[in-house]
């Protein structure tokens, strides 16, 4: 996997060996951040289910002022470090080694505010409404915030969650990214 644009353009980063994570495709997170591209500069990223951290990586990459990264499982967690420190952007990154839920009350609890949050929970776990629930109620993201969610195209999230309504989603194939913005 390699940064695909952006002060990183073109460096490699590592994934964790094993089934425990599943790497957003090029295709998708192209489609992302080329989404998100006006709202990166100085944004605050929250990239949670993070995996090696190829999407708030990306995003610091294009710009974003900060990435909190929220990954439990200790193979990803070490990809994620390695990449940090071989792009040089620990000052600009944080890594929670938590349950998604339990870091959400952490950092709601430290006042922590966002301006961009990407979920990608595993499929088969079925965790992207629970998320969506708790980020609907403000606590960390910031007036007008935007959520995106990546899901199985077959598994459609609700419209609105809390403070949160969707309003657009691109599909591709088994993949589909759903857009909420915070506060309607």
């Amino acid at each position: 996997m390699r940064v695909i644009a952006g002060a990183f353009k073109g460096r490699r980063l590592v994934t964790p060996r094993g089934q425990a994570t599943r790497p957003t495709a090029d295709q998708v997170r192209i489609a992302l951040l080329d989404t998100l591209g006006p709202w990166l500069p100085g944004a605050r990223v929250l990239d949670l289910f993070a995996g090696a951290g190829g999407v708030g990586l990306e995003a610091l990459s294009r710009g974003a002022a900060h990435a909190t990264f929220v990954e439990r499982d200790g193979h990803a967690v070490a990809a994620l470090d390695a990449n940090i420190r071989t792009l040089g952007v620990e000052e600009a990154t944080r890594v929670l080694r938590l349950d998604v839920l339990r870091a959400l009350a952490r950092l709601a609890a430290e006042g922590q505010r966002f301006e961009i949050v990407f979920l990608d929970p595993p499929y088969d776990a079925d965790l992207t409404a629970a998320t969506l629930e708790a980020l609907g109620g403000g606590q960390v993201t910031a007036p007008e915030a935007l959520v995106v969610a990546q899901h199985p195209t077959k598994r459609v999230p609700a419209d609105a969650y809390g403070a949160l309504h969707a309003f657009r989603a691109r599909r591709f194939g088994e993949t589909t990214l759903t857009f909420f913005r915070a506060g309607g």
